[in-house]
């Protein structure tokens, strides 16, 4: 398993907040898609989603920008958060310190806010709420997500700057190197993706450099059965959702997954069996192709 000595080393993405402008149709794709659980909502306030024993994971806002707006990361504790606010001082990073409203708008005990070099709203917070007398209930019928000290899963993010977004999120924020991927997919488009880890899934986050353009690129959620993915592939087909990548099994993570366009636009990674990182025996590793077979644009021949 992944034991980071780091004490002020992130531990997880434990949430996601993103700007939506239409919240119906999100509230619609995350329960009846997704098979996330949709809290009541205040008028005014983000609509908050449940995936497991946590009062929320994902947080939509009402904005037009239909993008990303927070990436949020948890540390251990209070002293932790001290520490790597500190690290982020000594850094050059701004960072503010969250008062009591702003932490319990996230449902956390403490909450400090940065930015990483490409602008991106960094949230770090400690002491999340659990309501483990109110399980989880997807509305549909799926066997559960796989979050718990794993996170919510993973975030793909455009940057402007590969080798100081890395800097940012390794040196500054304790995660770890998983792989790299350095492809061309056609032609003259060459990519090259550097993914992290901060547990033992294979990566939390990973940088797609990319000028212009949202900030997320996708986000993955893991479920814990093969079938809940293909009945999710199924749901897509059969409502005639935008597929952007049929099922496929990745090279980095092993992950069986497809991709389909979300309401607002970025993607959304469903997938199941990814392998995990144990940093006893982890070997850095670099590939030239995203997946083994599969996650072809769905107007490419199976």
């Amino acid at each position: 398993m992944s034991a980071n000595s780091d004490a002020a080393a992130v531990r997880q993405l434990g949430s996601l907040t993103f700007g939506v402008s239409d919240m119906d149709a999100w509230s619609e794709f995350a329960e009846q898609i997704l098979g996330m659980e949709a809290r009541p909502r205040v008028d005014g306030e983000p609509l908050m989603l449940r995936m497991d024993e946590r009062e929320a994971r994902v947080f939509l806002q009402e904005d037009d920008c239909n993008d990303l707006l927070s990436l949020g990361f948890e540390v251990d504790d209070e002293a932790a958060l001290d520490q790597l606010c500190e690290r982020l001082d000594r850094a050059g990073r701004a960072v503010k310190r969250g008062n009591t409203d702003d932490a319990e708008k996230r449902h956390v005990v403490g909450l400090a806010h940065t930015e990483d070099p490409s602008g991106t709203s960094i949230e770090l917070s400690y002491g999340p709420l659990q309501i483990f007398e109110e399980p989880f209930r997807s509305p549909r019928p799926v066997s559960g997500f796989v979050t718990g000290d794993l996170g919510v899963g993973h975030a793909v993010v455009t940057v402007r700057d590969q080798a100081e977004s890395l800097t940012f999120y390794r040196d500054a924020l304790g995660m770890k190197v998983s792989d790299f991927i350095r492809m061309e997919p056609v032609p003259g488009l060459k990519m090259d993706l550097t993914f992290l880890h901060c547990n033992p899934r294979h990566h939390t986050l990973a940088l797609l450099p990319t000028p212009g353009g949202n900030r997320m690129h996708h986000f993955m959620v893991q479920l814990g059965e093969l079938d809940d993915v293909g009945r999710a592939y199924q749901l897509c087909q059969d409502r005639k959702l935008p597929i952007a990548s049929t099922l496929g099994r990745h090279t980095n993570d092993h992950m069986v997954s497809f991709y389909v366009c979300t309401p607002a636009g970025f993607q959304v990674e469903i997938g199941w069996g990814a392998r995990e990182v144990d940093d006893a025996t982890w070997r850095v590793q670099t590939h030239r192709s995203a997946s083994i077979w599969g996650h072809r644009p769905p107007e490419a021949p199976e």
